[in-house]
């Protein structure tokens, strides 16, 4: 399982993980945590599901959302950084996105999403978009993360 190679990965380089979850309600952490012996590499994570919470508890900055929207690649970034920061890990990712039904727009539809992955020198985003019914895009959603995080561990 890909949250199983993950924590061999961070493992051996003796690297901490934090997440910023917002679209998957903490689907993410849940999975990095299935994996025994998790406790230790991974430092925590953050449900920031309100613009609110994205700002208080990750320090995004109001302008950002403003400018951006809460769900965009500038928002994703700067959640990673937030956890990175809150948690003082190696490495962060986060997500930001819409899982519906309701919520999209023309240029947001439902099932979009951005993804982040920082670490010490720089940060990836990526841009996802996919179709389903709620709880299937929550899924796919942290499928995403999950192989972002691997490919840049």
């Amino acid at each position: 399982m890909i949250e199983e190679r993950i924590g061999t990965i961070l493992r051996r380089k003796k690297k901490t993980l934090a997440l910023a979850e917002s679209c998957t309600g903490g689907l993410v952490s849940d999975r990095v945590t299935d994996v025994p012996g998790s406790s230790g590499y991974f430092a925590g994570g953050i449900i920031a599901y309100s613009n609110e919470a994205k700002i208080s508890e990750l320090g995004v900055p109001p302008g950002t959302i403003k400018k951006y929207g809460a769900v965009s690649r500038e928002v994703a970034k700067a959640m990673a950084e937030g956890a990175k920061w809150v948690f003082s890990a190696d490495l962060a990712a986060s997500i930001t996105g819409i899982a519906g039904p309701t919520g999209g727009t023309k240029n947001k539809p439902v099932g979009l999403a951005y993804i982040a992955f920082c670490s010490k020198k720089k940060c990836r985003t990526r841009k996802v978009l996919f179709k389903g019914d709620r709880r299937t895009l929550k899924e796919k959603f942290a499928e995403a993360v999950l192989k972002l995080m691997e490919d840049n561990a």
